[in-house]
């Protein structure tokens, strides 16, 4: 009987995102600081099936077109690495809010890659298989791992996985839709430039919760005041998260539009999250823990 397998693709988060430059091709340089959620999109696979994709979810819709999806995508790349190698069947429960600045496409190709990787003995080290991943998409290859590190360039050089102690907090999305290329538009780098906006705060495995919040707290989102500029609504979930009780610290994550803040204690959170939704009820808000 073919296996059925099953991969959580949860949420990516910035906790800082500095853009360093633009190369003299058009891309943009950065250094970030990425976590993960430990909850986000549920992506199932059954081996030895033709190679296939269904949606489902409460953000199935704003997913487009099925043969574009990143999760295919990831799959071709697989199997153009690996030869021979057993494909199959892709259910996907889509939760995440798309074009959101938290990484849920990339995570889905990621969450597929890790799927193959185990219906076809693969490391998830071997390198034809991270070759794959940066086939697919610049967020993905970080997305493979699922836990916090830097991350370089393009998104392709990836700092030592680092332990951190639980970071709890609230995930916010206005539903504004928000494409990457835009931001980078309006941020306006010419080809070549380097912003010098300032270094990175440093961090560590091991770090106690109140140094690694102070530590973030020096960092920054670098797209932010662009974003806020296209989505103005973006400021005023930046105003709420930082005005709520226990409130640590508040950020724009990727591109935007989604948000995040981060709490002393799971009942500020709770606290936040129900007087959020209790004024804006339309908005996207889920609790988190962070890793």
């Amino acid at each position: 009987m073919p296996r059925l397998l099953r991969e959580r693709a949860p949420a990516k988060i910035n906790l800082t995102l500095h853009i360093l430059g633009r190369r003299e091709d058009g891309w943009h340089r950065l250094e970030s600081f990425v976590a993960f959620s430990r909850t986000g999109d549920l992506l199932s696979f059954v081996e030895d099936q033709p190679l296939a994709l269904s949606i489902e979810g409460p953000t199935a819709p704003a997913a487009g077109n099925i043969a574009d999806n990143l999760v295919l995508r990831a799959a071709r790349h697989f199997a153009e690495s690996f030869p021979g190698a057993k494909l199959g069947a892709f259910h996907l429960v889509k939760r995440l809010p798309v074009a959101a600045g938290i990484g849920g496409g990339s995570s889905d190709a990621a969450a597929a890659l890790r799927l193959l990787a185990r219906a076809n003995g693969v490391s998830l080290d071997d390198e034809r298989l991270i070759a794959a991943a940066r086939k697919t998409g610049a967020d993905v290859p970080v997305c493979l791992a699922a836990r916090a590190r830097m991350m370089r360039g393009l998104g392709e050089e990836l700092g030592p996985l680092l332990k951190l102690p639980p970071l709890i907090g609230l995930i916010v999305n206005p539903g504004a839709p928000l494409e990457t290329r835009h931001v980078f538009a309006r941020m306006n780098i010419p080809p070549g430039g380097s912003t010098a906006f300032g270094g990175h705060p440093e961090l560590s495995s091991g770090m106690h919760v109140e140094d690694l919040v102070g530590a973030l707290g020096k960092g920054r989102n670098d797209m932010e005041s662009a974003a806020c500029r296209l989505a103005p609504i973006i400021g005023d979930v930046l105003a709420v998260l930082s005005a709520a009780p226990g409130c640590r610290l508040a950020r724009m994550s990727g591109s935007g539009a989604t948000c995040f803040a981060l709490f002393k204690d799971c009942k500020s959170a709770a606290r936040a999250k129900k007087a959020i939704l209790r004024a804006h009820p339309g908005w996207w808000v889920k609790s988190c823990v962070l890793n």
